[in-house]
């Protein structure tokens, strides 16, 4: 079997503890259901046992902008 997540076009997902998402909505003056989302039926989201309501946080490598972060909350269909 492929592991996705180890695949060069696929950049690394995280799972955020409840204490860094909490930081990072306060950040951002945002609630869980402002963030945008990402499916369960995802192969990262089924590869990595994430749950729905987790937020993830996606590293994006880029030569013109470095490093960039994402976050998606895990949803249902």
């Amino acid at each position: 079997m492929v592991e996705i997540r180890k695949h060069i076009m696929v950049p690394p997902h995280e799972i955020m503890s409840e204490d860094e998402v909490k930081k990072l909505l306060e950040r951002y003056r945002i609630t869980k259901k402002e963030l945008p989302k990402i499916l369960m039926s995802d192969p990262v989201i089924k590869e990595m046992n994430a749950k729905v309501g987790d937020v993830l946080k996606i590293t994006r490598k880029s030569a013109i902008a470095g490093v960039s972060y994402y976050y998606r909350v895990v949803v249902e269909e």
